[in-house]
């Protein structure tokens, strides 16, 4: 008679076996990736009339400085604008499925999109990937309930404040905001706030630099100010521009007779003597 198998229910707990793969791999001087630091200054806060989003556009790769003047202020309804921070590839995909998706909310429903509708999608989709998307963000927008502002971490937890910075330049800015946000301001008071706390999150931290970006959301629509103020002009810059030779100049020419030669045969391949 055959015997039977039991399947025993598997034991609760943890598992370690990936931390004796690590130890196995160090021993043979194998060495764990090491993380790669972002960098980016983002900010937002509500004003009397609605919400300032506001972001610096230096885009880095490690220590290397490979844009500029970068967008980190992306759409995703025409009263909801996001701000990311963290790896550029996962903020753009994330805010543009979520954007498509309150797109086809607004087509089923014909109704504005709400702020807490993306909050929702937007914290759900992190939540899944446990923070290995990359994507910290702050959220602001002004539907029929008022202004919102939210922040959005990378593993789905989610805070609502008056005023909210992420980013590696993001101490700099909250001192800013700290010490001279108040209730009731205006829009020329709330533009110049977001501009000194963007510009200090460029000053002192290395990972942010170059313009800042601003967009006011109001219920009469939004202001997308691209490079609002830019901090760090090239001032070295040569009026002259570069001069490079127009044709590379030709210093030696040399020609070598061949010495084999070539025979052809009808009805096959060429062959060498």
């Amino acid at each position: 008679m055959s015997k039977s198998v039991v399947e025993m229910p598997p034991k609760g707990g943890f598992s370690f076996d990936l931390c004796k793969r690590n130890e196995m791999l160090s021993k043979k001087g194998v060495n764990p990736p090491s993380f790669r630091k972002t960098g980016t200054t983002i900010v937002g806060l509500i004003f009397q009339d609605g919400v300032i989003l506001g972001a610096d556009t230096r885009a880095t790769e490690g220590p290397i400085v490979c844009d500029k003047n970068c967008e980190k202020i992306h759409y995703m309804a025409p009263n909801i604008y996001c701000c990311g921070a963290g790896t550029a590839a996962d903020t753009e995909a994330v805010t543009d499925m979520v954007s498509s998706q309150l797109q086809l909310h607004r087509y089923h429903t014909g109704r504005e999109s709400r702020v807490v509708t993306a909050l929702t999608l937007l914290k759900r989709h992190l939540f899944n990937y446990q923070g290995y998307v990359s994507a910290a963000l702050v959220l602001g927008g002004v539907d029929v309930t008022g202004p919102h502002l939210h922040t959005i971490y990378p593993h789905g937890s989610t805070d609502t404040l008056p005023f909210a910075t992420m980013g590696s330049g993001s101490l700099a800015a909250m001192a800013v905001f700290e010490s001279k946000y108040r209730e009731g301001l205006t829009r020329d008071e709330g533009i110049a706030l977001v501009t000194e706390a963007i510009c200090s999150g460029i000053f002192n931290d290395l990972g942010s630099g170059s313009n800042v970006d601003v967009c006011v959301i109001t219920k009469a629509g939004k202001e997308y100010l691209r490079n609002h103020l830019q901090p760090n002009p090239r001032t070295y810059t040569s009026s002259k521009g570069y001069s490079f030779p127009k044709k590379t100049e030709v210093l030696l020419t040399k020609i070598t007779p061949l010495k084999e030669k070539v025979e052809i045969i009808e009805g096959g391949d060429a062959m060498e003597e």
